[in-house]
């Protein structure tokens, strides 16, 4: 959701814009300023107050003939700022746009703004905020997975157990499995502290998921829901002890 300033001097054309900038739904607010005076001491309090503010603002549709200082002025102003808004021009005259875009413009709308043309300027805004946002890292209790294109995050605690594939793990929950590109090794470094112990080369387990501990013939295998899994000789004691003390506790 964008939150923009819509700048011009010509208060009938500055009211037309923001009814059709707060007429789109990706838009959270529209505010407007009858000058660039007034429109730089707006941006230059939002940027003081940070991006989290109510008052900040992500782009500035802006006029170029204005009294006093132009769209143009304001827009040189704006690149010395560490991170400016974003600019659309909205202009009656179409031979400032090498300038407009020389100066690093998303779009350049020519007057009498049309809706459709507007919204594919939004668009393109929506389109460059969205890069820029950062990238939010899972918490420690998840893990970030690929599910038909799309990242999704899976508690930790939901993962009965994970299967070595290569370089890959594959996550196995009650609901389904996951594949993601972790080694085995990685994600027992990150998760002993969590319960979660190496029973096999190829699997790790989490302990209060363990349901049946079977031994049969001197070979041990676990039970974790309707798998079983066998344990190497290897980690076949200190897992034992592990079982043994979490059932005294």
């Amino acid at each position: 959701m964008l939150r923009v300033l819509a700048v011009d001097d010509e208060e009938p054309a500055l009211e037309e814009l923001l009814y059709l900038l707060r007429a789109d739904p990706r838009i959270r607010g529209a505010e407007g300023a009858t000058s660039a005076t007034e429109a730089l001491r707006r941006i230059g309090a939002a940027l003081d107050a940070g991006s989290d503010d109510p008052a900040a603002v992500d782009v500035v549709f802006l006029d170029i003939h204005m009294a006093g200082l132009t769209g143009l002025d304001v827009a040189r102003l704006l690149a010395g700022f560490a991170e400016p808004p974003l600019i659309v021009f909205v202009t009656a005259h179409e031979d400032f746009a090498v300038q407009a875009f020389d100066l690093k413009a998303v779009d350049y709308v020519l007057k009498p703004v049309r809706r459709e043309r507007l919204a594919e300027a939004v668009r393109r805004v929506a389109e460059l905020v969205g890069e820029r946002a950062p990238v939010s890292a899972p918490a420690a209790d998840q893990i970030a997975v690929e599910l038909g294109g799309v990242t999704r995050f899976v508690a930790v605690d939901d993962i009965a157990y994970a299967e070595a594939q290569g370089d890959y793990a594959r996550l196995h929950t009650d609901t389904g499995s996951h594949l993601v590109r972790i080694p085995l090794t990685t994600l027992e470094e990150r998760w002993r502290a969590r319960g979660f112990v190496r029973i096999h080369r190829r699997h790790l387990v989490a302990l209060a998921r363990i349901d049946e501990l079977r031994l049969d013939a001197g070979a041990m295998s676990v039970r974790v829901g309707d798998a079983e899994l066998a344990v190497s000789r290897r980690h076949a004691r200190a897992l034992r002890d592990l079982l043994m003390r979490q059932g005294g506790r």
